[in-house]
């Protein structure tokens, strides 16, 4: 892969996940685990996020949506806050949330409404 789709990738990656956040992964990078690291930022960020067709938040909600599905509570956690950043309301996240229990079942889609509601009243969006 070339260095440009890494760049891609980390340009995207600190726009949706924040400097403080990405400074922190790529502080806490080993040896063990830079491949993944470069993994994520290219595959992940550089090819698929940069991608034609879906918008950043489009994608968020996606991405929250599976996720919330999946009981990926840390990184649900992480995305909240992405999608915050990037534009997304309460009433939106609070809605992927919704339509994710129904096809996800309500038990993953309440620990996903926990989460959300922790992260979305630290960033000030909720009380």
């Amino acid at each position: 892969m070339s260095d440009e789709l890494h760049d891609a990738g980390m340009e995207v990656r600190r726009a949706v996940l924040g400097d403080a956040h990405v400074d922190r992964s790529i502080e806490g990078t080993t040896e063990f685990t830079a491949p993944f690291q470069d993994f994520i930022t290219k595959m992940a960020w550089g090819s698929v996020w940069t991608r034609e067709g879906l918008e950043r938040a489009e994608r968020s909600m996606i991405t929250l949506a599976v996720l919330a599905a999946l009981g990926r509570e840390d990184e649900l956690a992480l995305h909240v806050r992405a999608a915050v950043r990037i534009g997304l309301s309460a009433e939106q996240i609070r809605e992927v949330l919704l339509h994710t229990a129904v096809y996800a079942g309500v038990p993953a889609s309440n620990t996903a409404f926990a989460i959300a509601q922790r992260v979305l009243r630290e960033e000030g969006v909720v009380e």
